[in-house]
C-alpha cells in the first residue's frame, strides 16, 4: 500500500510539472497585452471564477493587492445579483474560467460591454466565448490533468495559479514595487517590523535616556549606570552633543586602575563612540551594533544632540531579529 500511495503522489506531481513547464514558451504579445492593461488601469482588477478557478482566483486577487495592484475577488453567482454594481469603467475583469463558456458568462460580458469594462481571461480555451471577448487572453490549457480519472481540476489549477503569480510579479516589477512598498500591506508582519520601523520608533526617551554631562563626577555616572540599566550612559557637553559614553566596562577599568569615584566623567568615559540616527532604518542600527559587538548606544537627531538610546533587547522586543 506504501508504495501505491508514494507512486500515485510521484505521478501526479510529474504530471503537473510536465504541463507547467510549458507555460513560459505560451507567454507572448497577449501576456504583455494583458500585464500593460493591468498597470495602464485606474481602478481595480476584479478577479473573478467559479469553482476550483474561484479558490485560485482569490489567491491571486491576494497576490496582486499586496504586491501594488489594487485587487478582490467576486464570485460570478454574487456578481449576477448585485455585486456588478461594485465593477465600474475604470475598472479590469480578470475572469478564470477553464472551459471559457460558464453559463454566468452570457449575463455578465453584455453588462461589462455596457461599462466598457476591460476583460482579460485566463482559460485553456483559445475560442471560447471568453477567449474571443477578452482584451488578452492567457492560456492555461494541459494535455492532461493529473487526476487518473481525467475530470479533477489539477493540472489545470497549478497552471492558473502559475499563470496568475507571472501576471503579477511582471506588473509589480514593472511597477517598481519594492520591498518597503511590500512592507506597508504587511505590516504587521516580520518583513514590516525590519523595514519599517525606524531607531525613533524603538528608542528610550526622556527620563529614560542615561545621560550626564562632562563635568558629571564619576560617583554619580556610575549612579545613573545602575538607575537606567542600559549598560552606558551617554556623556553630553552643554549643548547636548555626545562627547562619548560611559559603560560599565568603562567604570570597571577607572577602578581597577585607581581612579576616583570624585573625578569628572569626561576623564574616564570613552570619547566619540557609536551613535545611532534617530531617523535610520531599526534595521541597519541592529546590524552596526552587531558589527561592532556592542549591545547599546546613544541616539542623536539630525542636529547631532541626544534624543534617545536603544539597546539589542529593544530591537529583539520589536520582532527585529
Amino acid at each position: 500500500m506504501s508504495d501505491f500511495l508514494l507512486n500515485a503522489g510521484r505521478q501526479t506531481l510529474l504530471l503537473e510539472l510536465q504541463e507547467a513547464s510549458r507555460l513560459p514558451d505560451r507567454l507572448g504579445e497577449e501576456f504583455v497585452r494583458a500585464a500593460n492593461t493591468i498597470i495602464q488601469c485606474e481602478g481595480k482588477v476584479i478577479v473573478s471564477g467559479i469553482g476550483k478557478s474561484g479558490h485560485i482566483g482569490k489567491k491571486i486577487a491576494a497576490t496582486l493587492a499586496s504586491t501594488g495592484t489594487p485587487s478582490f475577488f467576486v464570485h460570478p453567482a454574487e456578481a449576477l445579483h448585485g455585486d456588478l454594481g461594485m465593477i465600474e469603467s475604470r475598472d479590469v475583469l480578470l475572469f478564470i474560467s477553464y472551459s471559457g463558456s460558464a453559463k454566468e458568462l452570457d449575463l455578465i460580458l453584455p453588462r461589462l460591454q455596457e461599462k466598457s469594462v476591460a476583460l482579460l481571461a485566463m482559460t485553456g480555451k483559445s475560442r471560447s466565448p471568453l477567449a474571443l471577448a477578452a482584451r488578452a487572453t492567457l492560456d492555461i490549457s494541459v494535455e492532461r490533468e493529473a487526476c487518473p480519472m481525467h475530470l479533477a481540476p489539477t493540472s489545470s489549477t497549478v497552471n492558473t495559479l502559475m499563470m496568475g503569480d507571472a501576471l503579477a510579479m511582471a506588473v509589480m516589477q514593472a511597477r517598481g514595487f519594492n520591498e518597503e512598498d511590500f512592507a506597508r500591506s504587511h505590516p504587521a508582519g516580520a518583513l514590516g517590523a525590519r523595514l519599517l520601523n525606524k531607531v525613533h520608533h524603538l528608542m528610550r526617551t526622556d527620563e529614560a535616556i542615561p545621560q550626564v554631562k562632562l563635568n558629571t563626577s564619576v560617583m554619580d555616572a556610575m549612579l545613573e549606570l545602575s538607575r537606567t540599566g542600559l549598560g552606558l550612559v551617554a556623556v553630553c557637553d552643554d549643548d547636548q552633543q555626545v562627547k562619548g559614553v560611559f559603560t560599565d566596562g568603562d567604570l570597571r577599568r577607572w577602578l581597577v586602575g585607581g581612579g576616583k569615584l570624585e573625578i569628572a566623567v569626561s576623564s574616564a568615559m570613552t570619547t566619540g563612540g557609536l551613535t545611532l540616527n534617530a531617523e535610520s532604518r531599526a534595521i541597519e542600527a541592529k546590524e552596526q551594533l552587531m558589527k561592532r559587538k556592542i549591545t547599546a548606544a546613544p541616539v542623536v537627531d539630525g542636529n547631532g544632540r541626544l534624543c534617545g538610546a536603544i539597546n539589542l533587547q529593544d530591537f529583539y522586543q520589536a520582532g527585529i531579529l
